[in-house]
């Protein structure tokens, strides 16, 4: 069976799985992992390529994530959420650009725009109830600024290694990127607000009452909270594992001290300790209990994570990506174009978008000198395709609904098509640069 067609019936597979049959997302992926790979021909390969999937994606975000369900919820419990929420209330007339801001300004410096989100989206959180705001948008705010710098701006691992491999100059791809990336955040920011002043009236029951039961835990938990913490220990969980990190990239590899402690693993276990410290107040057995109420929590982000990796590896084995770029190469379209739609369809086959700008440009190099574009607006338009389009074997998509108790259709509208709209703006302002420019 051809490529696409094996890709065009993954997809449907699972909106069948998650939307009409209700399966859970993790067996629904995995479910379709098998069928995609019989259908490739490659049952053997596909067992591996599951397991594979999975455990890449188990190592790279275990740690991250449950330290990050742990910070998150013992700031809560403590305070240290509402206070850094006030304080934000009162230095910014806009808290919800704030966030936007927030995640777009630490997603390069952390290598990791997933990290930024999960650093930050208890403070949206604490926002979005302290402003009555709908979390959907105070987390897709946090999110589409986090994914705007982290796509376009170099030295992001999205665009650094395109850059060496395409020879662009970093200088000017560093300039361009920064000043596509601004409005396009800010675009994210926009519609983050839009979705939150049209939440649709025809939300199903079951929505609406797991959003009250959320509501009444948060009121709970408000009134049972400990006395705001000192500020130091309210914002050290969160920003000293940040300053390590930073610490780290700054120094490379000459402290050996810095680069252990700077790995976003250690870092986020030292704000675990900090958050434990902060929360001695409670009790042993009142933190012992959020610590495993928190563990839990991530043990169910972390399931769909990994069905998501196992979908992306069994796609990536199918070939799908590269038989989509290649239809598209073979139609007349603008040489601009072409990037664009070759890094999309890779994205949309096997949801990494840093492994989309890897394999992009080997693609794409035979044709340079047929597209003529300059190799920084080649890059962009590249840049601008991985926005385009996270579903559901993108880990972001997962982590997403997850960490902000979002349903899988709640996601799309935010997460999916909100990156789509970037995508669609950045696109067109690369293409306004190369018209003005070159």
């Amino acid at each position: 069976m051809h490529p696409v067609v094996i890709f065009l019936f993954a997809l449907l597979c699972i909106l069948l799985f998650t939307a009409k049959l209700r399966l859970h997302p993790f067996l629904s992926l995995v479910l379709v992992s098998v069928l995609t790979g019989v259908l490739a021909g490659e049952p053997l390969a596909t067992v591996e390529a599951i397991t594979g999937g999975l455990g890449s994606v188990f190592s790279r975000f275990a740690i991250i994530i449950t330290c990050g369900s742990v910070i998150g919820l013992l700031l809560q419990r403590t305070g240290g959420t509402s206070l850094i929420a006030s304080d934000i209330i009162r230095f910014s007339r806009n808290p919800l650009l704030a966030l936007n801001f927030l995640g777009f300004l630490f997603s390069v410096p952390l290598m990791c725009y997933i990290l930024a989100y999960v650093i930050f989206i208890p403070i949206a959180k604490e926002l979005a109830a302290r402003l009555d705001n709908p979390p959907i948008s105070t987390a897709t705010a946090l999110a589409l600024g986090a994914v705007a710098s982290f796509n376009l701006v170099y030295p992001s691992p999205v665009v650094i290694s395109a850059a060496e491999e395409l020879s662009a100059n970093t200088d000017r791809l560093f300039i361009l990127g920064f000043l596509i990336a601004i409005p396009t955040s800010i675009a994210g920011y926009l519609y983050a607000r839009w979705l939150g002043r049209t939440e649709p009236e025809g939300v199903s029951n079951r929505v609406n009452q797991r959003r009250s039961e959320i509501q009444e835990k948060n009121v709970e938990i408000y009134r049972n909270t400990a006395e705001n913490p000192p500020r130091l220990e309210a914002y050290s969980p969160i920003f000293f594992p940040l300053l390590l990190i930073f610490l780290q990239a700054g120094f490379g590899h000459s402290y050996p001290v810095l680069t252990f402690l700077g790995n976003p693993n250690i870092a986020l276990l030292t704000g675990v300790i900090l958050s434990i410290f902060s929360g001695r107040r409670l009790g042993s057995f009142a933190l012992r209990e959020l610590v495993e109420k928190a563990v839990r929590r991530s043990g169910v982000v972390l399931l769909d994570l990994c069905g998501g990796g196992a979908l992306g590896a069994t796609l990536a084995m199918t070939g799908a990506g590269e038989a989509l770029g290649q239809l598209f190469l073979q139609l007349s379209l603008p040489h601009i174009l072409i990037p664009f739609l070759v890094a999309a369809a890779l994205q949309t086959v096997q949801g990494s978008r840093v492994v989309t700008m890897l394999i992009a440009p080997s693609l794409l190099l035979p044709l340079v000198p047929e597209l003529g574009l300059p190799p920084e607006i080649l890059i962009l338009s590249m840049a601008s395709g991985t926005f385009v389009i996270s579903h559901v074997n993108d880990p972001f998509f997962w982590i997403f609904g997850e960490l902000a108790e979002l349903e899988p259709s709640e996601v799309f509208r935010s997460n999916t098509l909100g990156g789509a709209l970037m995508g669609i703006v950045s696109f067109l302002l690369v293409s306004a640069a190369y018209v003005s420019f070159y």
